[in-house]
């Protein structure tokens, strides 16, 4: 992996952890994710104009699809994650579907994009996602909730694998742009969610009075966060960034302990050491 790609991921990472805490700080519903949604459209609305205007991508009936695609995969990760918090355990239901999803994306990448992977690759990838679920709590063998928790997390997992190589095909192969892939999705989910914040447009308003801040953040470092990632998929495999996107959760998990005092800081970092173990061991791949 190029030192490149690895600030790229980190950064993506740092972004991704970022927004997440302001996420959990105001506790919101669908009709935030609209506003965070539609103000994330109007925000990078000129970067999309620029490049479509550009001409220096290629964007016709075929890469209109190839989004379509992508965006109804990406809706569907999020009303299946949303599913699985009300029937499950987000204490298992996170940590599955996080942990899950880079070994997914790693099998399909292998399978239907030809990318290699060697042992070492291999090795890294198991440490991060075995840290990662051990970071985040692990499996509780006496939940009354452990099936479809665990169900849950593994579907969503398989949506974050699909997405992830989907994307990568787009954005490295069909050669959409990375900021146009993620804006799309944006787009779908304002239109999508229209109805509910239209229902709900006191809450929508109460968000934005009271929590303008976190709103902005969130809607400009949530696509940033992506685009950061696609971008190094354009010239890094997906056996190798995926893993080492996970690291995001580690630096969401180190917030929540530091920043919202969540506790248990020294099992978090040991839990820490092992997965930037496992990102040693894919960076000097």
């Amino acid at each position: 992996m190029t030192f490149f790609a690895l600030i790229l991921v980190f950064t993506a990472a740092f972004c991704h952890a970022t927004w997440n805490y302001y996420v959990k700080r105001i506790d919101g519903g669908p009709e935030l994710v609209w506003l965070i949604s539609i103000f994330s459209v109007i925000f990078y609305l000129p970067a999309v104009l620029y490049i479509l205007w550009d001409g220096t991508s290629n964007f016709g009936l075929f890469e209109f699809l190839c989004v379509m695609i992508s965006s109804l995969i990406h809706l569907g990760y999020f009303l299946l994650l949303q599913r699985g918090y009300k029937k499950g355990d987000l204490s298992l239901v996170y940590p599955i579907a996080r942990s899950t999803g880079p070994f997914i994306s790693t099998a399909f990448a292998v399978l239907f994009l030809q990318e290699q992977l060697t042992v070492q690759i291999a090795v890294g990838g198991i440490i991060i996602i075995f840290g990662v679920l051990s970071l985040t709590g692990g499996f509780k063998q006496d939940d009354k909730y452990l099936t479809s928790s665990m169900l849950f997390g593994l579907w969503a997992g398989l949506f974050i694998g699909g997405y992830t190589v989907w994307d990568a095909y787009v954005v490295s192969i069909i050669l959409v742009s990375p900021i146009v892939l993620d804006y799309s999705s944006n787009l779908f989910r304002t239109i999508v969610l229209a109805p509910v914040a239209y229902r709900r447009k006191s809450l929508v308003k109460d968000y934005w009075n009271e929590h303008r801040m976190g709103v902005v953040l969130i809607g400009i470092l949530s696509p940033l966060a992506y685009i950061l990632f696609l971008y190094a998929l354009t010239f890094t495999p997906v056996v190798l960034i995926a893993p080492v996107r996970e690291t995001s959760v580690l630096i969401s998990v180190l917030m929540g302990s530091i920043l919202l005092g969540e506790g248990d800081l020294k099992r978090r970092l040991m839990w820490s050491a092992v997965i930037l173990s496992g990102v040693v061991l894919l960076a000097t791949a």
